[in-house]
């Protein structure tokens, strides 16, 4: 890209518009007194406060005192917190993370001897999913930048999208020989992930006992028994303070009533499952209910419900991912690509093939290809285990380029599983 731009008049320059930050002085100041008499003098009523004026007007200094001597004296106390108010601003792009608003300050500057005219310039930023357009001034072209002059222009945009970003800039313009010359360039920068969130499998089950019969019903127990593989939680509202603490409470429960006629009662339990799956049920079977009661007269009843299903789930059974890009990509140059591939089931997987497949399905030339073998033998992989492995890639265009259709098959099962999701790379020319 160095080449290339030494060949244009104009060229961008990036500036991110941030908050500053606090100047924060090192070391801390220090009150000249804890040198003689200790902090916790002055602690003491009977303490003389005129030993505090001595102390103090010894160690000061005049305006005239080049020597610096006194530099890190506490002369107030809001020195202390070592913040002299001043801010800095940021001195270099920074972290960006996932729900901040990027702004950004762009100024196209002109280095040659001479004016450009008409100059069209474009700013959008390109995630791995979407192309975000920024800027554009088309139908309003700049009508001239005179020879070390500069077109300054501000871009925001609400970050949604974690991974890698492109800001793309581009300048179509007449230079001074009236040639129309067209400038693109780069800024890429990552966006995390400002929380770190872990979630397990969980679900609810909430369930609505109706009374259909003509007597109250009293609820003994209603106990979830869940399937093998799930494990499960009774939810229950805080107690009334005056039911809390007491001795009796715990021995003796007494039974929910459900009334006669159509009355309601629900329980709500919280279902975890567990990280073997049992290979005897089901995927969706939850568990099943056993309840007891009585009626008016101490009349037993029980009932056990069938197996309750759960709502279809279509979990993965493995998971791509690239866990590491190199940051320098040259055209037409091996690099190596770091993966990661995890088995999220409960059984062991594998081998697997990995390949490079178009959007058909066929094995086609892409802009990012595979050098060397076009498919890479893996080993089986254990139940919730990973296995890293390296991919050698080579690109044939430069720019902005995306690494896609890396794909895993099983080679027992005859299964294709889902390709792994695209990773936007930039690939630079040597030229």
């Amino acid at each position: 890209m160095s080449s290339t731009q030494s060949l244009h008049s104009l060229a961008f320059r990036v500036m991110r518009l941030c908050r500053p930050t606090f100047h924060v002085e090192t070391p801390l100041r220090f009150d000249p007194c804890d040198l003689v008499v200790g902090e916790d003098l002055f602690d003491s009523p009977s303490a003389d406060t005129r030993l505090l004026r001595v102390n103090s007007a010894s160690f000061d200094s005049s305006p005239a005192d080049l020597t610096y001597r006194n530099r890190f004296l506490l002369r107030d106390d809001s020195d202390a917190m070592g913040v002299p108010g001043l801010l800095i601003l940021p001195q270099s792009f920074g972290a960006i993370y996932l729900g901040e608003t990027f702004c950004s300050y762009i100024s196209i500057n002109n280095s040659s001897n001479f004016e450009v005219r008409d100059i069209i310039i474009k700013s959008e930023i390109q995630t791995e999913r979407q192309r975000i357009l920024l800027l554009d001034t088309t139908k309003a072209p700049v009508e001239s930048i005179r020879a070390g002059g500069r077109y300054d222009f501000i871009v925001e945009h609400d970050v949604k999208e974690l991974g890698a970003h492109t800001l793309v800039c581009t300048a179509l313009y007449y230079d001074g020989d009236a040639e129309r010359k067209y400038l693109p360039q780069y800024f890429k920068f990552m966006v995390s992930n400002p929380l770190s969130v872990r979630t397990k499998d969980t679900t609810f089950l909430e369930t609505c006992l109706e009374n259909n019969t003509k007597s109250n019903l009293f609820m003994d127990q209603v106990e979830f028994e869940p399937a093998p593989r799930w494990s499960a939680t009774i939810l229950k509202a805080d107690a009334h303070h005056s039911e809390k603490g007491g001795f009796t409470s715990e021995i003796f429960k007494p039974p929910v009533l459900i009334r006669s006629g159509g009355g309601i009662y629900n329980y709500l339990y919280a279902l975890k499952m567990s990280s073997t799956p049992s290979k005897g049920e089901g995927n969706n079977v939850l568990g099943k209910l056993q309840i007891t009661w009585r009626t008016n007269l101490g009349e037993p009843g029980r009932l056990q419900t069938q197996q309750i299903i759960g709502n279809a789930t279509m979990r993965k059974e493995i998971d791509l991912r690239a866990v590491q890009v190199p940051p320098v990509i040259m055209l037409e140059k091996p690099f190596t690509v770091h993966l990661s591939l995890t088995n999220l089931i409960g059984k062991k997987l594998g081998p697997f093939e990995v390949s490079i497949l178009s959007l058909n399905g066929s094995k086609e030339e892409k802009d990012v290809m595979i050098s060397g073998l076009q498919m890479m033998n893996l080993p089986e992989v254990e139940a919730f285990e990973s296995l890293e492995f390296q991919l050698n890639l080579i690109c044939a265009k430069h720019g902005v380029q995306k690494i896609s259709g890396i794909t895993v098959f099983d080679t027992i099962e005859k299964k294709t599983h889902e390709p792994m999701a695209d990773v936007e790379i930039f690939v630079d020319s040597d030229l």
